[in-house]
């Protein structure tokens, strides 16, 4: 019997605790495991860099979310990039990746995979024929692709980019951090794996750091869990633990960040002080109509313009108070950031470079009307 989204959140992976009956996952803090026998260990588990109990539950869980046979955790999101990099791609091999994406993983690209020899190409991915024109026949091994994208927002139509990546040979990989599998499922319209900064809406509290893996592939699955382990970026149990308490409330949690940011978006679509707002629910916005059929809602991200440029953005940064100027997104709180200054200074003088006038929210789930007093006076 198949389950909804809130049920396997909530039951994938975690059935009571076969000894005690207790409902939560146990954390097993533990390094090593003791063994039956010489080579044989207790159900598998030998040493906790190469499995443990409680990450495989969310392990499990994450697979069950994004409807892919594996999942794997990280402790990072870009822990779990690296990995699937060198486990797909040699010294040679060539990525396509999008025109605007997060700082952290052009940083990855830009200054750690391509001195290991692995050549990038930047391209616009809410357009499938400028994806196909990047690609280079025989060595692009991946397109990489953001939906929504960060900073700007951008809407990759995920079937249509996997038939250019599957006509080329390449897997298509899209990180999925903003949406959430609760809002988008990459796998289901034809991805080959998914990634995410399990730190943002997956744990959604700001306590942890981690990202994860899930592939459509289960021999590719088999692959990088081989690598995950060879590697050892995993996270710790108490990690995997925090993140899938995270996950229990996602589907209620991710409602009320969309509700609260379709009422900011409208708000500030029609401030004076605004210049453009970027938001995929707006039916303004170029990929309204793909995000609409890919998507289950839009999404607790908004960027936006500030209409006196860049000193004018990082004012309104500096003023907000229920907003908190911090880096990262998809906490139950709400935070504000000047990308061009902030997450994505590793882009500057790049052509991922963001706009200085650009401001991103992070829209939380407390009281709108308080966030939206908040913006008012932040703007001036």
């Amino acid at each position: 019997m198949s389950h909804g989204f809130e049920t396997l959140a909530i039951h994938a992976g975690q059935d009571p605790d076969a000894r005690t009956g207790a409902v939560i996952p146990p954390i097993y803090q533990t390094s090593t495991y003791a063994q039956d026998a010489v080579g044989a260990p207790r159900l598998g588990y030998e040493y906790s860099r190469s499995g443990n109990p409680t990450r495989d539950a969310l392990q499990e869980c994450l697979a069950a979310l994004e409807g892919g046979p594996v999942g794997l955790a990280f402790a990072s999101g870009l822990a779990a990039e690296d990995t699937l990099l060198r486990t797909v791609c040699k010294p040679g091999d060539h990525v396509v990746i999008p025109d605007d994406a997060y700082g952290g993983t052009y940083r990855l690209f830009a200054k750690v995979a391509e001195r290991w020899g692995l050549a990038y190409t930047p391209a616009k991915v809410s357009d499938p024929d400028a994806v196909r024109a990047a690609i280079r026949p025989g060595s692009t091994r991946i397109v990489w692709v953001e939906t929504p994208t960060n900073p700007l927002l951008g809407i990759a139509d995920i079937a249509a980019l996997a038939g250019v990546a599957h006509d080329a040979g390449a897997l298509l990989v899209v990180d999925n951090t903003f949406a959430s599998p609760y809002l988008q499922q990459p796998i289901a319209h034809g991805a080959d794996v998914v990634v995410h900064s399990t730190t943002k809406y997956v744990g959604g509290h700001s306590d942890v750091v981690g990202g994860a893996l899930v592939v459509a592939d289960r021999e590719l699955g088999e692959q990088l869990r081989y690598h995950q382990n060879a590697m050892g970026a995993i996270n710790g149990p108490f990690d995997a633990w925090l993140t899938l308490r995270g996950i229990k409330t996602l589907g209620v949690r991710m409602d009320r960040h969309c509700d609260n940011a379709e009422r900011i978006a409208a708000y500030l679509d029609g401030h004076a002080k605004v210049a453009e707002v970027i938001y995929p629910g707006l039916p303004s916005h170029p990929g309204h109509e793909v995000a609409a059929k890919q998507m289950r809602r839009f999404g607790g991200m908004i960027s936006f313009r500030a209409t006196g440029g860049e000193e004018h953005a990082v004012e309104i940064c500096n003023r907000a108070k229920l907003f908190v100027l911090a880096e990262s997104l998809g906490g139950v709180e709400s935070l504000i950031e000047h990308p061009g200054r902030m997450t994505h200074a590793s882009a500057a003088g790049s052509p991922l470079e963001v706009p200085g006038d650009l401001v991103r929210l992070s829209v939380g789930i407390e009281t709108v009307d308080d966030l939206l007093a908040d913006l008012e006076q932040a703007l001036g």
